[in-house]
């Protein structure tokens, strides 16, 4: 899938932003979601799985409370964005993600 949304740069700095489960920096991994959304709850038991296998962290995101996402990702929900580039959306495919964060993990 190509890249089709960027998070702004200001969350990639933002020291709320967990650090991965090592100490080192790696992908920054983000789950768009909203509430009652039973895909979401699909795809943040996906996320959690993979990271954990990863030794990473990752943060979810609610469009809920926030027009700007929602208008970005309202009829996507729930998207995984790493490193800010929209990799996977609706079903998140664990082998797809698992590779892209490996790839990412060794470029990081």
């Amino acid at each position: 899938m190509e890249p089709t949304a960027n998070v702004p740069d200001a969350r990639r700095d933002d020291p709320a932003v967990e650090l991965p489960v090592n100490g080192a920096r790696g992908p920054l991994l983000e789950l768009v979601t909203r509430s009652g959304c039973h895909l979401c709850e699909d795809a943040r038991a996906v996320v959690t799985e993979v990271a954990a296998e990863l030794g990473l962290s990752w943060s979810e995101v609610s469009i809920d409370n926030d027009a700007e996402l929602t208008a970005q990702y309202g009829e996507e929900v729930p998207v995984v964005l790493v490193d800010g580039i929209q990799r996977d959306f609706w079903q998140i495919d664990p082998v797809r993600l698992r590779t892209i964060l490996s790839k990412a993990v060794a470029e990081n």
